[in-house]
């Protein structure tokens, strides 16, 4: 009876490890499941306040693989009270993020702070955190296997990431990735309190250049009743990109 009992732990033990590793390697399959040297991405963020009245901002995104990881810089073209805001995002080898921003009314850059990760990017439901979240390392957080569940009629596999830092923004984001294309379709974020606070839904997909790409991104916040959807109307991989594009000296220039 003993030895049963034995055998019956070290399974359930060896079934967690195996439910754990496979976690780890569909989130990062899904996060790295795009090779491209570079993006180009005009696009359209539409913020929904909660009276339901909405305000339009048209952004160009460019990001580039680097020796760290993934450089990305944002600029506002439009309305004219945000254009010229420019924003820069780099990851490092240790797995941190530097950020900055450049917003023409204050004239110099501004470094992001890693406490500020939680602040609104923009106005929008976006946090600071959030834009960079695509490339987050997969080694920041423990996933978990919880089940696989149709959404949208796509079979998905339901995980479970908790990130190791305790200072991060979220508790822990559950995620719906499609097991045919791992595509990831949905993202829950929980608050510190357990709470949830956002959604974040990827759909339109479409093949651009021979890759599945999410053409329309909405982020809601659940306890506000607001929500930030972005439309990118137009998407390129691989277009060449000048290194300058991701320094502090483009950042407050634009040249």
């Amino acid at each position: 009876m003993k030895k049963a009992i034995v055998c019956l732990v070290v399974l359930l033990f060896l079934t967690m490890a195996l439910s754990a590793q496979t976690a780890s390697e569909i989130v990062n399959s899904s996060r790295n499941r795009i090779e491209a040297a570079t993006t180009s991405v005009r696009a359209r963020m539409v913020i929904t306040a909660k009276n339901g009245s909405t305000t339009e901002r048209v952004v160009d995104e460019y990001s580039k693989d680097g020796p760290n990881g993934t450089r990305m810089m944002i600029q506002f073209q439009s309305p004219a009270s945000v254009r010229g805001t420019r924003f820069l995002t780099m990851e490092n080898a240790n797995d941190s993020t530097d950020q900055w921003i450049f917003l023409p009314s204050l004239g110099k850059v501004r470094r992001i702070a890693a406490s500020e990760g939680s602040g609104s990017f923009m106005g929008t439901d976006m946090s600071y955190d959030d834009i960079s979240s695509a490339s987050r390392d997969t080694d920041l957080d423990a996933h978990t296997l919880l089940r696989e569940e149709t959404l949208d009629n796509k079979i998905c596999y339901v995980i479970e990431s908790k990130p190791k830092d305790s200072s991060y923004q979220y508790s822990r984001m559950m995620s719906w990735i499609d097991k045919e294309t791992l595509v990831n379709y949905r993202i829950d974020l929980f608050d510190r309190r357990d709470t949830l606070v956002k959604r974040m839904e990827m759909s339109d997909v479409r093949d651009i250049q021979g890759r599945l790409t999410p053409m329309q991104t909405k982020m809601s916040t659940i306890t506000a009743g607001t929500s930030t959807t972005i439309y990118n109307d137009i998407m390129r991989y691989d277009d060449p990109i000048p290194e300058r594009v991701f320094t502090t000296s483009y950042l407050e220039t634009g040249r």
